[in-house]
């Protein structure tokens, strides 16, 4: 039995880094699991749309798909939005068995990649202890969504980080100028921000300009190789109820 494709769910944007990033992470997936079908489909701004990749892929003949979402936390998109789009496409193409796997986060990959920005960006392991971390997600109006962040944040000052502080760039306060500002304000002399968001656009930009009075300002986690690993492990995880059906591990 043919393995079940992977259809990578992204929200899209005007900004043309979001796409390309988000083809690049499904590139490095491929490339970690020679064989698996990756697909990317996006729910606004880009093409292809997720219908759209739903209908091609019945059209071809493909039995299974899972839908894996490419969003941090639990919040409006995966409870709502996605759910909508793949019940609609399951009643147009009852063919088509389509499951929805979990959101990326938590996860000790997403930290690990985010530390691994903050490597790229000049943060030495060394100083991690003289370095206060500011935690910078999108933001999300669902108690849940900033709950997860509240609790990443708590975990990452266990690991060895002077301090951590959340932020949001929408929806939530505080902001990341406001973080970097109560950094300091409590004695911190280096701050180093880190975006807890794997595209560029709109929400990154401006986190990065709340970013401009911190140290270290971190990329976005983009196709890192951990963010790849973690996307098989949500495959994985969804497909663990088809029956005769088991994956290879990454």
């Amino acid at each position: 039995m043919s393995a079940p494709v992977l259809l990578v769910v992204a929200h899209g944007s005007r900004d043309p880094r979001h796409a390309a990033t988000v083809h690049a992470l499904a590139a490095r997936v491929r490339s970690l699991r020679p064989g698996l079908r990756v697909e990317t489909g996006f729910l606004e701004f880009n093409a292809p749309s997720v219908p759209r990749v739903l209908e091609r892929l019945a059209a071809e003949g493909a039995g299974e798909v899972v839908a894996l979402p490419l969003l941090l936390t639990r919040a409006f998109h995966a409870k709502s939005d996605i759910p909508s789009v793949l019940h609609e496409a399951r009643t147009r193409l009852p063919r088509l068995a389509i499951r929805q796997a979990g959101v990326l986060g938590p996860s000790p990959l997403l930290n690990s990649a985010l530390e691994q920005r903050l490597y790229e960006a000049g943060v030495a392991p060394g100083d991690k202890g003289s370095t206060g971390l500011v935690l910078a997600s999108a933001g999300s109006t669902d108690p849940e969504a900033i709950a997860v962040i509240a609790e990443i944040a708590r975990e990452l000052r266990h690991t060895g980080w002077c301090a951590v502080r959340p932020a949001f760039a929408s929806a939530s306060l505080p902001r990341t100028a406001d973080a970097v500002r109560a950094l300091r304000a409590d004695g911190v002399r280096r701050v180093a921000v880190a975006p807890y968001v794997i595209a560029p656009g709109r929400l990154p930009d401006k986190i990065a300009e709340g970013a401009a009075q911190a140290d270290v300002l971190a990329g976005v986690l983009g196709p890192s190789p951990a963010l790849a690993r973690l996307l098989l492990n949500r495959y994985d995880e969804a497909c663990v109820p088809a029956a005769g059906w088991r994956s290879l591990s990454a």
